[in-house]
């Protein structure tokens, strides 16, 4: 106090701990708070006139409240995943009265792999060198394609602007969020993250318990709708617009252009119907084989996946036979009535398109 220094013990406290749980923590005040973000975000603690590094590698908060006050948020917005913890089924009540009472038997059911978990002599062990490295290897090694960007980005639009009340996303929680993909998919072993990574990001893009399945719905749906099959079937209406013209037209200078574009299009719906059937005769096995999604995630997803992606399937059967026949007329170089005679739906859509324009 003589020399206005106010120093705390710090060892075996949280500014030295690489793991730590805070319970109740929203209940803290306000010092500590402001300890909490700088060790939260910065991994600095300050100490009188020191600031010192905290080697903190995981916080666990738990709380019986949401965060109710302005001044929370900031704290609130560092924890990245957040989990409700519901109460125990009636179906484990009974495992939960025998684990009440001390039964061994209980702790035996909890380690025995009912839900497909590995035991613990079969899983493999990492040192906390690898620990600490995992994040950055992560960054360097997994790649986020356009399609999940596509997916993220306007979950965060339809989030904020189009749920009611809106659900704020800050550029914080977002940037981590991507990180985070990028983490789950290396410890899978994968080099992409995929959009099914994204069911993840019900625990991640939410701050009430029920935003949880906002993002779930919406992330299921974006996967379920394939975009990529809607442009596939915008792009086979133009070039069939245009084979029918360079037919009638007798134009030999586009045919080979147009050629080339309707037959690689007939490679990209046979490569998306291959894939699209390996998923599902495989059940699904990029949602089965990740470590992160429960066995009862996983067949909740399948089960809201299968019927939409059973119709993709089928539209893309459709759309690879059309494009299919568009080519082989391109290249015997036929007639467009011949195009009108095998291809009648799309020739009035064609005619349509023509009357609506002039």
């Amino acid at each position: 106090l003589e020399n206005d220094l106010y120093v705390r013990k710090i060892d075996g406290y949280l500014p030295t701990a690489e793991i730590a749980f805070v319970d109740e923590i929203f209940k803290a005040n306000s010092a500590i708070l402001n300890a909490l973000l700088t060790i939260l975000n910065e991994r600095l603690f300050d100490n009188g006139n020191e600031r010192l590094p905290a080697p903190l590698l995981c916080l666990v908060g738990a709380s019986n409240e949401l965060p109710e006050s302005e001044e929370l948020d900031a704290l609130y917005d560092r924890f990245l995943v957040r989990r409700q913890v519901s109460q125990v089924s009636s179906g484990q009540l009974a495992r939960l009265a025998r684990l009440a009472a001390g039964r061994g038997d209980a702790l035996d059911e909890c380690a025995s792999s009912e839900n497909g978990a590995p035991s613990p002599e079969d899983t493999k062990k990492i040192s906390m060198e690898e620990f600490r490295n995992t994040a950055a290897q992560a960054y360097e090694a997994v790649d986020v394609p356009e399609s999940v960007v596509d997916v993220l980005t306007n979950l965060r639009d339809h989030l904020q602007d189009k749920c009611e009340p809106p659900i704020y996303v800050s550029d914080r929680r977002f940037m981590k969020a991507v990180q985070m993909l990028q983490v789950a998919a290396h410890a899978d072993g994968r080099t992409e993250v995929n959009e099914y990574d994204c069911l993840l990001l019900e625990h991640v893009f939410g701050n009430r318990p029920d935003d949880s399945q906002k993002v779930r719905s919406y992330v299921l749906d974006t996967i379920a709708s394939d975009p990529g099959l809607q442009q596939a079937g915008l792009m086979f209406l133009g070039l069939f617009g245009r084979s029918i013209r360079i037919l009638e037209s007798d134009a030999s200078a586009e045919l080979s252009e147009v050629q080339e574009e309707v037959s690689s299009l007939v490679d990209l719906l046979e490569t998306r119907h291959s894939g699209l059937t390996k998923t599902m005769d495989g059940q699904f096995p990029q949602l089965r084989s990740t470590v992160w999604q429960s066995q009862g995630s996983v067949q909740a997803a399948v089960q809201s996946l299968t019927p939409q992606m059973t119709e993709n399937k089928k539209k893309l059967e459709d759309l690879y036979r059309e494009s299919f026949v568009l080519k082989t007329c391109l290249d015997k170089a036929t007639s467009s009535s011949v195009l009108e005679r095998l291809l009648p739906k799309r020739y009035k859509q064609y005619q349509k398109g023509i009357s609506g324009k002039a």
